[in-house]
């Protein structure tokens, strides 16, 4: 197994942890090489589980990057550990954040696309709790840096959340206020996030209000996709839907059918 290692702390020294990621499992591209997608799996899951649905889409010039969270110990769990990229006691907007764990997670994401030839566009996605850290990525490119103030060193082109919410919802706005730079990045950055009405771990109000919250914040370029009785999980529709839209936002030259 591949094994990452990722510390963070408030830049005080006062209090440092250290998560080991699992394995990235990686879908090499059928036809020419045109972006990387970083796609993260939902709580309890692990990488490989994405990879062999990804690999299915018909879109040959997309290379995926499937890691594993670490296996941490999880609130929502009773403290029993769960492979999870952030420690979450429930999915309300009152929910305490945790950002040492979302900060970790995000450098991990941006670890990974670090490597990738400057000509290729860069993306990062997910499901469910996945989802929540690429929105979480998503304001970190936009603000330019972590949480605890590190620089955010990559050129997101595109963001993607099935079934998830954005986990800073209660600040994300006050964290813009004063950012032009901030703004112009929020603004340019597109975004599809999808939700089924009959999500009953996620519920589709909690999706629609992050969604909103990121509006409001200075994400204009957002796309939300309601699908009717879909639960947690995904669906035909929703995949073709999320391969037209990464075909036309990353222009990509084709995809097959």
């Amino acid at each position: 197994m591949s094994i990452n290692t990722a510390s963070v702390g408030s830049g005080s020294g006062t209090t440092r942890r250290t998560f080991e990621f699992g394995r990235a499992h990686v879908v090499r591209p059928r036809g020419k090489h045109q972006a990387t997608i970083v796609w993260l799996h939902g709580l309890g899951d692990k990488g490989s589980s994405w990879s062999q649905l990804l690999e299915t889409l018909p879109l040959p010039n997309i290379k995926w990057i499937c890691p594993t969270a670490p296996s941490r110990p999880v609130k929502i769990f009773g403290g029993l550990p769960s492979t999870a990229w952030f420690d979450m006691g429930d999915t309300s907007e009152d929910t305490t954040d945790d950002w040492e764990g979302l900060d970790a997670s995000a450098a991990h994401v941006a670890n990974l696309l670090s490597t990738e030839p400057a000509s290729i566009k860069l993306a990062v996605g997910g499901f469910s709790m996945g989802a929540a850290t690429a929105l979480y990525s998503a304001t970190c490119h936009a603000l330019g840096q972590y949480w605890h103030g590190n620089p955010y060193p990559i050129n997101l082109s595109a963001v993607v959340g099935l079934s998830g919410w954005l986990p800073c919802s209660r600040t994300l706005k006050n964290r813009f206020e004063g950012s032009f730079e901030g703004a112009c990045r929020a603004a340019t950055l597109p975004i599809f996030l999808c939700h089924g009405t009959s999500d009953e771990v996620v519920p589709h109000q909690l999706g629609e209000k992050s969604a909103q919250v990121l509006s409001s914040a200075g994400f204009r370029n957002l796309t939300f996709r309601t699908y009717n009785g879909l639960g947690h999980y995904t669906s035909p529709e929703e995949s073709v839907e999320l391969c037209n839209w990464l075909t036309g936002r990353l222009g990509l030259e084709g995809s097959q059918t």
